[in-house]
């Protein structure tokens, strides 16, 4: 294989829709699980040359993949300006760190916003998946929520757990987030500090928005995405005939009753 068709053939993976094409982003989503996983799994261990190695192994492959998306980008220069961007360059410098002996650590959880790339495959998900064409808002919105909670967990834990005693992993970090999230506050665990007050604000405020979009989604009557012809609108009642406003046929296909 020649470098000419080098940029071919890493299109072909990431935007084709051949079987091992749909594969390998799946493998992709896998991987940034895998790694969200490791990053949480790692606050509970202590920094031996295992964990070193493997920081700089995950390191390695973001750079790949990043260098890919690179190679296939319509406007390169202008996409290294995009926030996603942004955060994969950030966190490849967190997970090489050891390597180099920088400390980044607390960075490495912008590795989560990863996830929201995995946005584009929704189409596929949808076909591949009949619980998420089924669930699909409900699933959107969890999502939202998860990466929310994950990131401000990151940022609680990095920040305070060398000058809090009350937070020595993320466990600590995720209860002190979901308590405040939910304006519960036990007031066992606080953050010390302007700071420390300013990311508790933040966590409530942003917090609370998503948890009531993610309820409205939970509570409210099952809809069908299909957009009319007629008037364009896009949410319809699951058995529906015609639209309720303005009245055309639709023609929402369904997958009958289980």
């Amino acid at each position: 294989m020649t470098l000419a068709r080098l940029p071919k053939l890493i299109r072909w993976y990431y935007e084709g829709m051949s079987v091992s094409a749909q594969r390998f982003r799946y493998g992709l989503l896998i991987f940034d699980i895998t790694t969200i996983l490791f990053i949480v799994a790692s606050s509970f261990m202590p920094r031996t040359p295992l964990i070193e190695w493997v920081d700089a192994v995950i390191g390695v492959l973001i750079l790949i993949d990043f260098v890919a998306r690179f190679i296939i980008a319509r406007h390169r220069w202008m996409g290294l300006l995009h926030p996603t961007s942004i955060a994969d360059i950030i966190v490849i410098g967190s997970f090489l760190a050891p390597v180099v002996g920088e400390g980044l650590g607390f960075l490495r959880v912008l590795r989560t916003l990863r996830l929201l790339r995995t946005y584009r495959t929704l189409s596929r998900l949808r076909q591949d998946f009949r619980f998420f064409r089924q669930n699909e808002d409900v699933i959107v919105a969890g999502i939202n929520l998860g990466v929310f909670i994950f990131i401000m967990t990151g940022l609680v834990y990095e920040t305070q757990h060398r000058i809090n005693d009350s937070i020595g992993n993320y466990a600590d970090a995720l209860y002190f987030t979901v308590t405040t999230l939910t304006t519960t506050g036990f007031g066992d665990i606080t953050l010390p500090g302007t700071a420390g007050r300013l990311l508790s604000v933040g966590i409530m405020i942003f917090g609370v928005t998503l948890f009531l979009r993610l309820a409205q989604v939970l509570f409210r009557p099952p809809k069908i995405a299909y957009e009319c012809l007629e008037c364009g609108l896009n949410r319809h009642d699951p058995d529906a005939v015609h639209c309720k406003h303005c009245g055309a046929l639709v023609h929402i296909t369904t997958e009958g009753w289980s």
